[in-house]
Parts: C-alpha cells; sequence; structure tokens
C-alpha cells in the first residue's frame, strides 16, 4: 500500500491554483501560495500531470510562428491618436454622441406619448360614445317588454299620473 490515501493521489488542483499556475512557475506567487501549490504537488501524483501538461502546452506555444507587426505600424498608431487629440479625445465625442441619442429618444418618446394623450382625449370628448345613449336610456331597454304591451302614449301618461304608480304627475 503507498504512503498516501486514494483520496490524496487523485487530489486535482482547484479552480485558483489552475488560475495561480503560470505565477507559480515563474515563482511570482506569495510564500503561502507557493506553499500551499507545492504541498499539493508532491503529494498528489494528478496535480503533478496537471501541471506537467500544461508545461509541455507553454513549451509547445513557442514553436508557432509570431505575427509580426507592419513597418508602418508605429507610424499609423500615432498618427490616429494625434486625430483622436485634435478633435478633442474619442471619449468625448463618444459621450457627446450618447448624449444626443438618449435626447433624440427622450423626445421620441415624449411625442408619442403627447400623439396618445391627444388621440385618447379627442377620442373621449369629441367623439361621439354610442353606448352613453344606452346607458341613459338604459331603464327603457329593462322595461321594453311592458312598455311594449302599452297601447299608446296616453295609457302610460295616463298610468304615470295614477296615484297607485307615481306620485310625480307628467304634463
Amino acid at each position: 500500500m503507498s504512503r498516501f490515501s486514494r483520496g490524496e493521489e487523485q487530489q486535482r488542483l482547484s479552480p485558483a491554483e489552475r488560475a495561480n499556475l503560470v505565477a507559480y512557475l515563474d515563482h511570482e506567487l506569495n510564500e503561502a501560495e507557493t506553499r500551499a501549490i507545492g504541498t499539493k504537488l508532491t503529494q498528489s501524483p494528478t496535480a503533478r500531470r496537471e501541471v506537467e501538461s500544461f508545461e509541455k502546452t507553454w513549451q509547445l506555444l513557442d514553436h508557432l510562428p509570431r505575427p509580426k507587426a507592419p513597418q508602418d505600424f508605429t507610424e499609423r498608431t500615432l498618427t490616429g491618436v494625434r486625430l483622436i487629440e485634435e478633435k478633442g479625445g474619442r471619449f468625448e465625442t463618444s459621450l457627446t454622441k450618447s448624449a444626443h441619442r438618449v435626447l433624440h429618444a427622450a423626445l421620441v418618446g415624449l411625442g408619442v406619448v403627447a400623439a396618445f394623450g391627444i388621440g385618447y382625449a379627442l377620442t373621449q370628448w369629441a367623439w361621439p360614445n354610442p353606448s352613453a345613449r344606452l346607458v341613459r336610456d338604459l331603464s327603457i331597454a329593462e322595461h321594453f317588454d311592458e312598455y311594449r304591451d302599452a297601447k299608446d302614449l296616453e295609457f302610460l301618461k295616463g298610468l304615470a299620473n295614477s296615484p297607485e304608480f307615481s306620485t310625480d304627475r307628467i304634463d
């Protein structure tokens, strides 16, 4: 039996340790972090394989061709920076453009709300409401069958003027 338990043999690097692996290999970590990763590497063959795989990948990257900047790269970059400075800076320009866009959107939104309000007001006050007459004459509609049974208007006036049905008189 090995001197490590099965859990220690299979112990992998944590995501935080994996993120610090380059700094560990370059000796850029503080003493506590270096000791923690070093201890895990001495106790876990799985963690050692992860580091070895990482080192091999890093070495293979050195064999890839490196892109070269064109000869006029520096000149073009400095010319671009000068143009931005002459125009007052990109940040100020983009901030101004953004403020104009927000103002334009707010004005369009305000116009839409105003148009909706005017349209609503016109339909409520200027346009005749077909339901208003029905609501006003609801009692007629509710008693339509009784009115239909009446012979004429004089008969109804006589009933309305009789003491049995109403105290108000209709002339």
